[in-house]
C-alpha cells in the first residue's frame, strides 16, 4: 500500500507540473476576452472562398447550414459551396444540388471518415477549378453560421493568419445532460484555451469544424493527408510541428448538434479518445522535440496529446485503488474507508463544478438555453465529465473505428423551442 500511494503521489506531482499551466489560461482568457472587443476592426479584403462540407446521410440539416451560409453578410459571389456526399443511403446528394451547392459523391466502405471525404473534395475541386481560392471553410452538415460569421473570419484572415478557427457554440445546449455537458466542454475549450492561446500568440486548437485555411496551406499539405479518427487534432498538431499558427476569432460563431444519449455520446467520446492515442503514438516525439527547443505551441500539444491523458487516468486509478483496495484486504474498516471515498468523490466533484459554473457564467449570453437548464448544465457537469474514465479506459482496449453520428435538430426545431435565434440568420 506505501509503495501504491508512493506512486500516486509521484503521478500527482508530474500531473501537476504537466498541467497546472492551463489554469493560469482562465485569467488570461477572461482579462483577454474584455479587451478583444476593444480592438480595431480591419476591413478584410473580399477574398474568394470555397465552402467544403463533407457529409453522410444529413438531407435533414444540410439544407439549414447552405442557407445560413446564403444568408451571410458577405458578398455571395465571392462564396461557393461544395458538398462530398460520403457512402450516402439517403438523399443528401440531390438535397444539397437544390440547395445551388455543387455536389460530388464517393463510395468507399474501406476507407470512411472525414478526413478521406475532405481529401476527396479538395482533389475533386483542383481538378475542376482553374482558379484557385484564396481560402477554404470546412463545416460539418450540421452547423449553422451566425450571419457575419464568414465577414468576421474574413477580417482576421485578412491580417495573415492562413488558418483560422471559429467560436464553436450548441445549437441543442438544453435538450439533455449529456447534450449540456458537451456544449459546457467545448465552451471551455473555445473560451479557455483558445481564447488564451490567442491571447498569448500560440496556436490554437481547431475542434472538429468551423475553420478556414489559406491555398498557401492546402498547397503545402497537398490537399487533405490528415485521416486519423481525429483528424481535426491530426491537422492542428502537424500545423503546429510546420511552423504555422491557428488563430482564434472570437466574433466568428457558429453552432453545432450535441448528442443528446449517454450511448451516443460514449461512442463519439470514444473515437476521441482512441483519435487522441492515434496522434500521441504518430506525433509525440516530434512534439517533445518541439517543446525541448523552446516552442511553447509544441509543449502545450505535447502535453494535450499524452501526459495530460495518461497522467490524469493513472493517477485517478491509483488514487482509487488505494481507497477501495482496504476493503477487499480487511486492512481498513469499511466506515473510514467510505469517508475518505466520499470526501475525495466531493472533491473533484466540486473542482469541476466550479470550471462548469465559471464557463457558464463567463459564455451565458451565448448559451442557448433557459436559466434554469444553465443552472442545471453546472450541477450534471461533473457526472458528464466523470464518464471520460471508464471511457479512456475502453479505448485503450478496443479496436478504433469510426462511426457516423446522426444528427437531427433543425433551425425549426430552435425556432419551436427557443422562439427566435437572434444570432443566427432568419430562413
Amino acid at each position: 500500500m506505501q509503495t501504491l500511494k508512493l506512486i500516486y503521489t509521484i503521478l500527482s506531482v508530474l500531473f501537476a507540473l504537466c498541467c497546472s499551466y492551463q489554469l493560469i489560461y482562465i485569467p488570461i482568457a477572461l482579462i483577454g476576452k474584455r479587451r478583444n472587443r476593444n480592438r480595431i476592426q480591419v476591413e478584410g479584403q473580399t477574398h474568394r472562398y470555397a465552402v467544403l462540407i463533407p457529409a453522410r446521410n444529413e438531407e435533414r440539416c444540410i439544407p439549414d447550414l447552405i442557407r445560413s451560409i446564403r444568408s451571410q453578410d458577405y458578398p455571395q459571389e465571392k462564396i461557393r459551396v461544395f458538398v462530398l456526399a460520403d457512402n450516402c443511403t439517403d438523399d443528401t446528394a440531390q438535397v444539397a444540388r437544390d440547395c445551388g451547392a455543387t455536389v460530388y459523391t464517393r463510395t468507399d466502405p474501406v476507407h470512411i471518415g472525414k478526413g478521406y471525404a475532405l481529401s476527396e473534395l479538395l482533389r475533386c475541386i483542383r481538378r475542376d477549378e482553374p482558379v484557385p481560392f484564396d481560402g477554404y471553410f470546412v463545416f460539418d452538415a450540421d452547423n449553422i453560421l451566425a450571419e457575419d460569421f464568414i465577414r468576421q473570419m474574413d477580417r482576421c484572415f485578412s491580417q495573415g493568419n492562413d488558418i483560422v478557427h471559429g467560436y464553436r457554440n450548441s445549437k441543442n445546449f438544453g435538450d439533455s445532460w449529456i447534450s449540456a455537458g458537451h456544449s459546457l466542454w467545448f465552451l471551455r475549450s473555445t473560451r479557455f484555451l483558445s481564447g488564451a492561446r490567442e491571447e498569448i500568440g500560440s496556436s490554437c486548437h481547431i475542434s472538429g469544424t468551423g475553420f478556414l485555411f489559406s491555398e498557401r496551406i492546402r498547397q503545402s499539405m497537398e490537399d487533405w493527408p490528415y485521416h486519423l479518427l481525429t483528424e481535426d487534432f491530426e491537422f492542428t498538431v502537424d500545423q503546429v510541428l510546420r511552423g504555422e499558427r491557428v488563430a482564434f476569432c472570437e466574433d466568428a460563431e457558429f453552432f453545432d448538434e450535441q448528442p443528446t444519449d449517454l450511448a451516443t455520446s460514449w461512442r463519439q467520446r470514444t473515437r476521441w479518445a482512441q483519435g487522441y492515442i492515434q496522434v500521441a503514438f504518430r506525433y509525440v516525439p516530434a512534439l517533445f522535440k518541439g517543446a525541448i527547443q523552446g516552442n511553447w505551441s509544441c509543449f502545450d500539444y505535447f502535453i494535450t496529446a499524452l501526459p495530460g491523458y495518461i497522467l490524469s487516468f493513472l493517477s485517478a486509478a491509483c488514487r482509487l485503488a488505494i481507497l477501495l483496495l482496504p476493503l477487499f484486504t480487511g486492512a481498513a474498516t469499511g466506515p473510514d474507508t467510505l469517508s475518505e471515498f466520499l470526501r475525495w468523490i466531493g472533491s473533484a466533484y466540486l473542482t469541476v463544478f466550479l470550471l462548469g459554473a465559471v464557463t457558464t457564467l463567463s459564455e451565458r449570453d451565448h448559451i442557448l438555453a433557459s436559466p434554469v437548464k444553465k443552472i442545471l448544465s453546472m450541477i450534471t457537469f461533473p457526472l458528464y465529465m466523470a464518464t471520460f474514465l471508464p471511457i479512456s479506459v475502453l479505448a485503450v482496449f478496443t479496436k478504433p473505428q469510426w462511426s457516423p453520428i446522426p444528427h437531427t435538430v433543425t433551425v425549426r426545431d430552435l425556432q419551436e423551442e427557443k422562439g427566435d435565434l437572434k444570432k443566427v440568420s432568419n430562413f
